[in-house]
């Protein structure tokens, strides 16, 4: 089972013109789109992946799309909602909506082809040492991860898990680089004879040991993220994204587990297509996940071990605006003081993170990163003539400033794609989950 995650946090988006493939992986459009344009002999191999801010109403149409063939494996109760960033917050409120989906489905003669499950953090466990068998849930949330296994093992559903060796890296400047990676990494660590060489497997295996040694060894497991950033930190590149996700991706073609699990794992690529409208709290990488562009195209090249092609196949039928850009005046004065309200406001209400130390932008000069701010601000306002009359600082140019690797994105064309009076986003899913989020839902 594989397969690519995509969450709509994104506002330049493609418009819905039918699947689009990735190799032998199919991707269908939702809630803006109808699921008839995706051939149903190709349903059996899809999961849905869709934000759901309803009841469960809609639940039973997704899961039945078509006679006979289930299109729907998982409901994902939230996403990772144990992060300690929380503070608790959702502490006691997973378990009972989890049960309360769980009656949901059961009411509705759905519970033996749907699983309820919850998303995690890798930080809901953790080692004392560097070795894996020292491992265990997170002290204050053992009571409740336990109880949450139970009733994931209770009800025959997997404990979901988001793995990114990329944040280990981001988290500690002393980190080897290649133990992040699939290279085996010299020295290994040494855990009673098993032998780790790539954190994937050291974290992987520390939640079989935490399961394991609370009697919930064979509990199946799904990696539900696992990815690499291509922008907003100096370890966020494409180099270092395609070098890992085709790591990821042989080992997974190859069949090869871990130590503790050696058979194929069930996981899914993080993610789809960048979102420049998700929050940077945790850090301006968290908007460059994707492995396409925001228009479709790939990134770079993946080999997916597919009969049918090799790689990353682009959207077709996007089209972008005119040629131009918002750009600083030449004759702007640097002193003037509209210049920082003006590019606070446009990074505020657009998309800078690929400025600063170590992304693709960080070689602009004063004027090259005013500009990028002013242009995001004028691309995701559909180049309106407004949204470049910064106070005698910008002009329009159709001239394009990018330089080398920083890119100056043009905006894509949505008004072919109207629905409901407003530009036809794109929901490209590929069936993994629906993410049902609780707090939305009334039963």
């Amino acid at each position: 089972m594989k397969g690519i995650n995509f969450r709509g946090s994104a506002l330049l988006l493609v418009p819905c013109h039918g699947p689009l493939k990735l190799s032998s992986i199919y991707f269908v459009f939702l809630e803006d789109c109808s699921m008839s344009n995706l051939p149903h002999h190709l349903l059996p191999n899809v999961f849905l992946l869709i934000l759901i801010y309803a009841d469960l109403g809609k639940l039973h149409a997704l899961i039945t799309c078509s006679p006979g063939i289930n299109c729907l494996r998982y409901v994902a109760v939230g996403n990772e909602p144990f992060l300690s960033t929380y503070n608790g917050t959702y502490e006691a409120t997973t378990l009972p909506a989890l049960q309360n989906i769980q009656a949901a489905l059961t009411k509705s003669g759905l519970s033996n082809r749907v699983k309820v499950t919850v998303p995690l953090n890798a930080d809901v466990y953790q080692s004392s040492s560097e070795k894996p068998s020292d491992g265990g849930f997170r002290p204050n949330i053992n009571n409740v991860m336990l109880q949450i296994v139970k009733f994931l093992n209770d009800n025959g559903a997997p404990f979901t898990v988001n793995i990114y060796p990329f944040i280990s890296l981001y988290s500690d400047p002393n980190f080897p680089v290649d133990y992040a990676f699939f290279s085996g990494y010299q020295p290994a660590i040494n855990d009673n004879g098993r032998s780790y060489d790539n954190v994937f497997d050291a974290n992987h295996d520390t939640l079989v040991w935490a399961l394991q040694k609370n009697g919930f060894g064979n509990l199946p497991i799904i990696v539900g993220e696992i990815g690499w950033p291509t922008d907003g930190d100096r370890n966020a590149n494409i180099q270092y994204a395609q070098r890992f996700n085709q790591g990821f991706m042989s080992r997974y073609m190859s069949g090869k587990g871990t130590p503790m699990r050696p058979g194929p794992i069930d996981a899914y690529l993080f993610s789809l297509i960048d979102e420049d409208n998700k929050s940077i709290q945790p850090g301006n990488f968290e908007r460059h996940w994707g492995m396409f562009y925001f228009d479709g195209q790939p990134k770079y090249q993946l080999n997916l071990g597919s009969a049918r092609g090799n790689g990353l196949v682009a959207a077709s039928g996007v089209d972008h605006l005119a040629k131009k850009w918002c750009v600083l005046k030449p004759s702007a004065n640097l002193n003037d003081d509209q210049v920082a309200p003006s590019v606070a406001y446009a990074c505020q209400n657009a998309d800078c993170t690929s400025l600063g130390y170590g992304t693709s932008c960080d070689k602009l000069d004063v004027h090259g990163n005013i500009s990028y701010a002013f242009n995001s601000y004028y691309q995701i306002n559909d180049q309106m003539d407004s949204a470049c009359k910064f106070p005698g600082l910008s002009m329009v140019t159709d001239k394009d400033p990018s330089v080398g690797d920083c890119k100056f994105k043009i905006m894509i064309q949505t008004d072919s794609a109207m629905l409901n009076g407003r530009p036809g986003f794109l929901r490209i899913v590929l069936c993994v989950f629906v993410f049902l989020l609780f707090r939305n839902l009334s039963f």
